[in-house]
């Protein structure tokens, strides 16, 4: 997770002061970060971008609440998760009244980069597994998802996700487990079978 400097309390005093264009520079120095969160967490670019805007607002909406102690940033990445958590839970009320359909796969937050020459079966064997924690992914619950993504690809601490989501750092992980073993249940059919195809 990205930490702020000091100038980023210089800009926070300047914006709770009504200087609009110091509070357009945090949400230009802090955009592409929680951009990279709201997806990872959503899914998509569409309810990234919502992500990030109701984020941007709720911040200048509390800006009188934020501790100049704490970290700008940090406190940032509490809201954005929170509100893609409401995202998530928003979704899944709306999927419950209608036909889930199938992500496309420019929409996959989990994309990877291959590395230099890949081999056409590495290459096959790399898409299969991205579908199949895509599929793994999808099938978590918003609130695994949510501990997941800010653990493993944020690495947020136990209590900074407990805050961000309002769990207690035991039901924090818990969920985190719970999405591990999912994820690795997911995987262990098709790596033991690469490693059978290896073998012979």
């Amino acid at each position: 997770m990205e930490r702020m400097d000091g100038d980023d309390a210089a800009e926070v005093a300047r914006a709770r002061s009504g200087d609009e264009s110091a509070f357009r520079t945090l949400v230009e120095r802090h955009g592409r970060a929680l951009f990279r969160l709201a997806y990872r967490m959503t899914g998509n670019e569409h309810d990234a971008e919502d992500v990030v805007q109701e984020t941007f607002l709720k911040a200048f909406r509390r800006l009188d609440q934020f501790e100049d102690r704490a970290h700008f940033g940090s406190w940032l990445y509490r809201i954005a998760a929170n509100c893609a958590y409401d995202a998530l839970r928003s979704r899944a009320r709306r999927e419950e009244r209608s036909a889930v359909q199938e992500p496309h796969d420019g929409d996959d937050p989990l994309a990877s980069v291959p590395a230099q020459g890949p081999s056409p079966d590495r290459l096959v064997f790399s898409g299969q597994v991205q579908k199949r924690v895509h599929a793994a992914m999808a099938q978590l619950s918003e609130r695994e998802r949510a501990a997941f993504v800010l653990r493993h690809f944020e690495q947020m601490s136990t209590r900074e996700i407990g805050e961000a989501l309002g769990l207690d750092e035991a039901a924090v992980k818990h969920s985190v487990f719970r999405a591990v073993r999912k994820l690795r249940e997911a995987l262990e059919s098709l790596v033991a079978a690469r490693a059978g195809a290896e073998a012979r």
